[in-house]
């Protein structure tokens, strides 16, 4: 509880300190040594305050359990995601490629990157792992197409420039993103929950060691089992409002970041997709962190939960927050990926169906997720 207090109350103050003081601050980016001082004081108290809302988050998912735990936490990140977008399109009012930017690099980020050292480090620790086919499928299905409509067919309507939407187009993705992944939510904490929680029975395969290929012993079992989260204990609104109180500094200190990643992009001449892929990073770690756990762990339809449920939530709610900041400010928004990227996308989408249509994973699907996710790094520095 004393790290949670100190954890609050660093990030609440730097949030008073920059409402009072943060004019004079943003003013001497111009000073090299102020400027990376600031970032890295506005980068620190984000990211150790998205740490605490991950661990309210898991608190959380060990009473309510399955998939509300995972949701709890991937429309979180989520929130504070679009809060960082947002202040960026707002504050800057000439980043009409951030929003697109962001997703894509969310959905390269944990579809590949994420999963692909997940994938290597199950596979190394618990030979094969399993999850539930089901919930992987019903993901796969709506990340498909909130994908594809945004982020390639604006390449191919003819109504407005290349990448962009119409008005009429917007406002109908939009009303169809939500109406879609609202209709996911309700599926997935209904009548399909059971989809999203650890198969039991005949759908597990045999856990072995990768050493020897021989089953362990029920001790091993019993510990590989164990996440490592203990619940603290307190009422489960004390965890919600701590939850919030966490979110809450990360939101408003997002608008001051966004003015340091602006500058400091445009000053060292960097690609603007950095933009992007930094507010992915920045936002996704801890998340990206819980599911690397919990497949070490041998836990891996939570890990699934959490990539898929990020990549799911992340287009199904972010697609309308920036086409709505574009409508209301006459901002233009370009969604449309170039062609390197719909190619790198269609190969992430085709590999990550291919991945989840069994009933468990290896080695191999990681090592193939992780090379593509390379072919993406280097694709930001040489297009």
């Amino acid at each position: 509880m004393s790290v949670t207090i100190l954890r609050l109350a660093c990030a609440w103050a730097t949030v008073a300190a920059f409402l009072l003081f943060g004019e004079a601050l943003l003013s001497r980016l111009g000073e090299p040594l102020v400027a990376v001082l600031v970032f890295a004081w506005l980068l620190g108290v984000i990211i150790w305050a998205a740490f605490g809302v991950v661990q309210e988050a898991e608190v959380l998912a060990g009473r309510l359990g399955e998939p509300f735990g995972t949701l709890i936490l991937t429309l979180s990140i989520v929130v504070i995601e679009v809060a960082l977008i947002s202040a960026v399109m707002l504050g800057a009012k000439g980043a009409p490629t951030l929003g697109r930017d962001t997703m894509f690099a969310v959905l390269m980020i944990v579809l590949n990157g994420v999963v692909g050292i997940g994938l290597l480090v199950g596979g190394l620790r618990h030979f094969a792992q399993s999850y539930n086919m089901k919930g992987a499928s019903s993901y796969l299905a709506v990340i498909i197409p909130l994908t594809v409509i945004p982020l390639v067919l604006p390449n191919f309507t003819t109504s407005t420039g290349q990448g962009t939407l119409t008005t009429l187009q917007s406002v109908s993705f939009s009303v169809f993103t939500i109406a879609l992944y609202g209709v996911f939510l309700v599926l997935q904490t209904g009548r399909h929950r059971s989809f999203f929680v650890e198969p039991t029975g005949d759908q597990a395969p045999p856990v072995r060691s990768a050493a020897h290929g021989a089953a362990p012993d029920p001790a091993e079992i019993e510990i590989a089992e164990d996440d490592g989260h203990e619940d603290p204990g307190g009422a489960t609104l004390t965890h919600v409002a701590l939850l919030l109180a966490n979110i809450l500094p990360i939101v408003i200190l997002a608008k001051s970041l966004a003015v340091v990643l602006d500058f400091g992009i445009i000053q060292l001449g960097a690609p603007v997709a950095l933009g992007g892929i930094l507010i992915a990073m920045v936002v996704f770690t801890p998340e990206c962190i819980a599911a690397l756990r919990a497949i070490s762990a041998n836990h891996l339809q939570r890990a699934v939960n959490l990539c898929l449920g990020a990549a799911a939530s992340t287009l199904g709610l972010t697609v309308p927050a920036v086409l709505a900041i574009g409508l209301l400010t006459g901002q233009e928004v370009v969604l449309g990926l170039s062609g390197a990227n719909m190619v790198i996308l269609a190969m992430t989408l085709l590999l990550s169906t291919l991945t989840f249509t069994g009933t468990r994973t290896t080695m191999l699907e990681g090592a193939v997720h992780l090379s593509v996710f390379f072919v993406f790094l280097v694709l930001v520095f040489s297009p």
